[in-house]
């Protein structure tokens, strides 16, 4: 049972009014470098068997934020990068809005490829192609964390979940949030969307347990009657 844990970076000047895309030199900013030790701490007790980041600066400094104090280096892997937004990259979401493509970008993503850019089922794919590698080279008892952009980890979470590309803009990944994914042989676990606090302890199983609080078994299945047996 694999767990991935899928960290969006922090705060950036350009978070929210603009689209940064893959805008070189976009560095966390202070609220972003404090939420990132926020996290930090939040995941210190946890140990994690590897942590892999985006190359994009601000997904960096974030991750090196977690890293801090630990014996685990942050490796690079350009499949958990920004989507390619083409021609849109550096603009104002306000002036965005106003493009006939942004009401397909919102109901009909896996249709959309930005002009000049990427499409977002092909950012999908590179980015669940790199987890399912990641997995398997891991191995089934891993904890590691990723540190990625909320299109990317919302892609990701759909399919987890089994959704189509469609119903992707219905999930939220805030900066600095983690989102914690188990991988069974049946199926994947979404263990937490969108966390912003809270303890992680939980999110290793316990050694030579046959199941964890969430109410999965090594096979996958669910707990007998209703969604599990969760502690909150």
């Amino acid at each position: 049972m694999t767990t991935l844990l899928l960290a969006r970076h922090g705060l950036t000047p350009l978070t929210g009014p603009v689209l940064a895309g893959w805008t070189p030199d976009v560095h966390l900013s202070e609220a972003g470098q404090a939420q990132a030790e926020a996290l930090a701490v939040r995941l210190a007790s946890l140990e994690l068997d590897a942590i892999v980041s985006s190359p994009l600066e601000r997904c960096q400094e974030t991750a090196q934020a977690i890293a801090g104090g630990r014996a685990t280096e942050v490796l690079t892997d350009e499949r958990f990068g920004e989507c390619h937004y083409g021609d849109w990259t550096g603009r104002p979401i306000a002036e965005l809005a106003k493009d006939p493509l942004w009401p397909v970008v919102q109901a009909h993503p896996s249709a959309v490829t930005f002009p000049g850019g990427e499409s977002l089922s092909a950012v999908q794919h590179r980015a669940v192609a790199a987890v399912r590698e990641w997995n398997e080279r891991l191995g089934p008892k891993a904890v590691y964390l990723v540190c990625s952009h909320g299109d990317v980890i919302k892609a990701i979470v759909a399919d987890a979940m089994g959704l189509h590309l469609d119903q992707f803009q219905r999930i939220t990944a805030d900066p600095a949030s983690l989102t914690a994914i188990r991988y069974t042989p049946l199926r994947p676990f979404v263990l937490r969307l969108n966390d912003l606090g809270g303890d992680v302890a939980a999110l290793r199983p316990a050694e030579g347990s046959e199941s964890d609080d969430g109410g999965e078994n090594l096979t996958g299945s669910d707990a007998a009657v209703g969604g599990g047996s969760g502690t909150t």
